[in-house]
């Protein structure tokens, strides 16, 4: 028998569930290989089924749901319980699989986010921030049912999310949905049927939009006249003419709200300082004991999610001027602003951007204006006021692309645009700071 503290038990009504029941057991083997869960039993009121060589070798645990793939279906009564037998705590099995699992075996509908679609962030974090509270996790309902989860950025090598949100930003554009497994071009998938989409604005032919193809003839990974069409990531395929998103499939093909075909490339200024008492001293984060770093974040018109305030290169520009000249226009409002405020402005803008910054990104973007064809790329470098007497001192004011601006603890919790929490993530290991 097992004892209390190792018990976790669900049950469940069993209608409409039979063979998919069974599989839900054999997925919940590779779980506790994935997870060193020793072992997991399954329990009904006729079967009692014990795996635990399964731990031995995911081999195993494939060929077992082949063979049984291949036998009829069971019928499981209203006696089915399914009891995780660890040793020691379930704290290692991921929540968020557990709800998945239970209604998997239940047979009730998984919409939004499945065992291998994930939905990505949507524009719809308009909570204000404040410069000292917590901020709670974001609520998503990616089950149909209460669930909070904080979203993070995957590690470089892992499949883009964001570019895989099931509704393109801006339209009512619904990408053809794409399963993790099904990410990579080396992937074989003859279904694959993307949307082709290219917003109004960019057909318009802006002078910061590529022509169609057809119409012109770019010089793909190489600087094409003023036009940087290098990727970070290194040479592209192109296939009919067009580039290829070198991270994989996105369900959409054109450019979406991107103007060039290809990487499109950005500069993220990321400009902090230490958050200080009224005697002017480091205040550190009650948990961590560590000093609290804030950062300038504006909150982005388009989405409404607070944002690093960057922008998109401009063609022949050094990404060192953009990163001064997007924080300019975006954080102090430098275009709309008297001739000698601007000149004061410059002047300390200059001297910080002046100093040594700290490279803290280069690279793929996952964004969710990314498509087949298109995708954003950009250089985050941190700017730190580490006197607090440079740009601490100037009055914050929204550009035209910002809704709002304003000083912002760095802190885990806190829901930013794309991949901008990774960033800040980054900025607090390099100065030792709470995260």
């Amino acid at each position: 028998m097992l004892s209390n503290k190792n018990k976790s038990i669900i049950s469940c009504p069993t209608k409409g569930v039979g063979f998919d029941a069974f599989s839900f057991s054999v997925y919940l083997f590779v779980m506790s290989h994935k997870y060193s869960i020793n072992p997991v039993t399954v329990e009904t009121s006729a079967t009692a089924v014990n795996h635990a060589s399964l731990q031995t070798s995911r081999r195993w645990a494939l060929y077992f749901l082949v063979t049984r793939r291949r036998m009829p279906a069971l019928v499981i009564d209203l006696g089915l319980v399914i009891i995780f037998h660890c040793q020691g705590m379930l704290h290692n099995v991921l929540r968020r699989d557990l709800i998945r699992l239970a209604l998997t075996l239940c047979g009730l509908p998984i919409t939004g986010c499945t065992h291998k679609v994930r939905s990505a962030i949507s524009c719809s974090s308009s909570r204000p921030p404040g410069t000292s509270q917590t901020i709670k996790p974001i609520s998503t309902r990616c089950f149909n049912l209460d669930t909070t989860s904080i979203w993070t950025m995957p590690s470089s090598a892992g499949p883009h999310i964001n570019a895989r949100c099931a509704l393109y930003p801006g339209s009512q554009i619904k990408r053809f949905l794409v399963p993790d497994d099904k990410v990579e071009w080396s992937q074989n998938w003859p279904q694959y049927n993307p949307v082709s989409y290219t917003d109004p604005s960019v057909e318009k032919k802006p002078v910061w939009a590529d022509p169609d193809i057809g119409s012109f003839s770019p010089k793909f990974n190489t600087v094409d006249g003023a036009v940087d069409r290098t990727s970070f990531e290194g040479s592209y395929k192109t296939e009919n003419g067009k580039p290829i998103n070198p991270r994989g499939r996105t369900g959409v093909t054109g450019r979406g709200l991107l103007g060039r075909w290809g990487p499109n490339h950005a500069a993220d200024p990321i400009v902090t300082r230490w958050k200080v008492d009224v005697k002017k001293a480091k205040v550190s984060h009650s948990v961590s004991q560590r000093p609290i770093l804030q950062f300038v974040s504006i909150k982005r018109k388009d989405c409404g999610e607070w944002a690093i305030p960057g922008g998109m290169v401009d063609p022949g520009e050094q990404v060192s001027l953009t990163l001064q000249r997007e924080f300019s226009e975006e954080a102090l409002n430098s275009l709309a602003v008297p001739a000698s405020e601007a000149a004061e402005i410059s002047e300390r803008i200059g001297k910080l951007f002046k100093t040594p910054g700290f490279q803290v990104y280069k690279g793929y973007v996952d964004d969710p204006r990314n498509t087949d064809n298109a995708w954003m790329e950009t250089v985050a470098v941190n700017l730190h006021d580490e006197s607090g007497n440079s740009v601490s001192e100037l009055s914050l004011q929204a550009g035209d692309d910002a809704g709002q601006v304003q000083w912002v603890d760095v802190d885990s919790t806190f829901p930013m645009y794309a991949n901008h929490a990774h960033f800040l993530e980054l900025v607090a290991k390099e100065r030792k700071a709470h995260w």
